[in-house]
C-alpha cells in the first residue's frame, strides 16, 4: 500500500520542515551530564555499622556496671568485653570518616574551573542514570511558546485542509499539537522532525479513535439473527462491501442471508444476486419497484425461520439531498429494526464523503462506516474526518477488489500508514 496517502505524507513533510527550522533556531546545546560518585555521608557510614554509644554514655555505663569489691569475677570480665567491642566500633567509624574526608579533599584540589552551564541545567535536580543516558542522545533542548509555533502550525493547518480534512477536524488536530508542544522544554536529538511527528500522531490517533468498538465482539454477543443495513449513494462500493462482509462472516462460521432492498434499480438486484451465487448464500428479492421495507422484512423473517445468523440488507443508492429516498430509508429501519446501520462511501471522495455521512447520520442515524477504495486514497482526509464528524467509528476499509479485501479498522495501523510505517 505504498501509494496510499502519499499526498498527505507530502504535506506532513512541508510542516515538519517548517517546524524543524523553528527548532533549530531556538534550540540550545545541553552539556553532557556527568554524575560524580558522591562520598558517602557520615550518617550512611554510621548506618552500616551498629549504633555506637557516645563516650560519656559509655563511661557512665561503666561506672554503673563496675562491681563493688568482692563481686563475682565473671561480671567484671563481661563488662570488659563489652567495653572492647564499643571501642572497636568507634575506631571503625573514625577511620572511615577520615578516609572519606581525605578523598573529598583530594577531589577538591583537582577540581576544574567551573564551566558555563545552561539555564535549564542549573535548575535541574540530581540526574539519575536513565536521565543521563537520555542526555547523551537528546543533546539539545528547546522551549517553545505560541509565537514560535504560529508559522509551523499555519503550515500544518493548510496541509490538513489541502488533504481534504474537514475544517473542524483540522482545527482539532492543530489545537492538540499546539497544546502538546507549547510551554514545555523538549530534549531533542539530531532529527528535529521526530518531536512534531509524535505530537501529530497522537493528535490524529485521538481523532480517528472516536467511539471505536469491536465489530466482531459486538455481533458475537447479539441475539440472532443480527440484522445489518447498508446505506450510501450509488457507485461507492456498497454492494461490493456487502459481498465482502458476507465472505468474512462465512469464514467465521456464521450463516448469512442477503436482502435485495435496492428495488429502485433493476440492475442492483441482479448485481447482488451474482455475489450471492458466488458465495453460496440465499438472497431474498422482490420485483423491481417493490417496497424495499417489505423485501427486508421478509428476509428477516426467513432468517428467523431457518436459524440464519445474519441478514445483510442492501438499500437503494440515494443522495442525501433526496428527501423521498431518505424517508424510505427511515421506514426500512423502523419496520425491520436493524442491529447496525453501516454507511458506505469511498475514501477518495474526501469532504463529500464526510458531508454525506453527516447527512445520513442525521436522518437514520448510522452506527459506523465502511470506507472503500482506501488503497487509491492519496489524501486520507475522509478517513481522518468521518469518525470525528459523525461521532461514529470507522468499522472497515475496502482495500481491493477481492472478497477478502475488507480490512478491520485499527486506529494504530491506520496512523502508521499515514506516516509511511509498516
Amino acid at each position: 500500500m505504498d501509494p496510499v496517502f502519499n499526498k498527505f505524507k507530502e504535506k506532513l513533510g512541508s510542516f515538519k520542515k517548517a517546524f524543524s527550522k523553528t527548532i533549530d533556531e531556538k534550540a540550545v546545546e545541553v552539556e553532557p551530564v556527568i554524575i560524580e560518585q558522591v562520598p558517602e555521608s557520615e550518617e550512611s557510614l554510621e548506618e552500616e555499622i551498629e549504633p555506637v554509644i557516645e563516650e560519656e554514655t559509655i563511661e557512665a555505663a561503666l561506672e554503673e556496671e563496675i562491681p563493688e569489691k568482692g563481686a563475682v569475677p565473671e561480671v567484671i570480665s563481661h563488662v570488659s568485653v563489652e567495653d572492647l567491642k564499643k571501642a572497636e566500633y568507634r575506631k571503625k567509624v573514625e577511620d572511615r570518616k577520615k578516609a572519606a574526608e581525605k578523598k573529598k579533599e583530594e577531589k577538591e584540589e583537582v577540581k576544574p574551573v567551573e564551566e558555563k552551564k545552561s539555564f535549564f541545567k542549573k535548575l535541574a535536580p540530581k540526574v539519575g542514570f536513565t536521565q543521563k543516558a537520555k542526555a547523551l542522545v537528546f543533546n539539545r533542548e528547546v522551549y517553545l511558546d505560541e509565537k514560535d509555533l504560529e508559522e509551523p502550525l499555519w503550515e500544518l493547518e493548510m496541509g490538513l485542509l489541502e488533504s481534504d480534512l474537514a475544517v473542524s477536524v483540522s482545527e482539532a488536530i492543530v489545537e492538540s499539537v499546539k497544546n502538546q508542544l507549547t510551554g514545555t522544554t523538549k530534549r531533542i536529538g539530531s532529527n528535529t522532525g521526530d518531536i512534531v511527528e509524535e505530537a501529530l500522531k497522537k493528535a490524529i490517533l485521538d481523532v480517528v479513535s472516536a467511539n471505536t468498538f469491536d465489530f466482531d465482539e459486538y455481533v458475537k454477543n447479539r441475539p440472532k439473527p443480527v440484522h445489518i443495513v447498508f446505506v450510501g449513494i450509488n457507485g461507492t462500493g456498497k454492494t461490493t462491501s456487502i459481498s465482502k462482509m458476507t465472505h468474512r462472516l462465512l469464514k467465521s462460521g456464521y450463516s448469512v442471508v442477503l436482502a435485495a432492498g435496492d428495488t429502485f434499480r433493476a440492475g442492483a438486484i441482479d448485481q447482488l444476486g451474482i455475489h450471492a451465487d458466488r458465495l453460496g448464500v440465499k438472497m431474498i428479492k422482490h420485483q423491481a419497484g417493490a417496497d424495499p421495507a417489505a423485501v427486508i422484512y421478509d428476509a428477516v423473517q426467513y432468517a428467523k425461520a431457518h436459524n440464519i445468523d445474519f441478514v445483510l440488507s442492501d438499500t437503494a443508492g440515494r443522495m442525501h439531498t433526496n428527501m423521498n429516498l431518505m424517508a424510505q430509508m427511515e421506514k426500512i429501519c423502523r419496520v425491520s429494526s436493524p442491529d447496525l446501520i453501516i454507511f458506505v462511501d469511498e475514501a477518495v471522495a474526501g469532504n463529500d464523503a464526510v458531508e454525506r455521512a453527516a447527512q445520513f447520520n442525521d436522518a437514520v442515524p448510522i452506527d459506523g462506516s465502511i470506507l472503500t477504495k482506501i488503497d487509491a486514497d492519496a489524501k486520507g482526509g475522509a478517513a481522518i474526518s468521518i469518525a470525528y464528524i459523525t461521532g461514529k467509528p470507522i468499522l472497515f476499509f475496502g482495500v481491493g477488489q477481492g472478497y477478502e479485501d475488507l480490512k478491520k479498522f485499527e486506529p494504530e495501523w491506520f496512523v502508521d500508514q499515514l506516516f509511511g510505517q509498516s
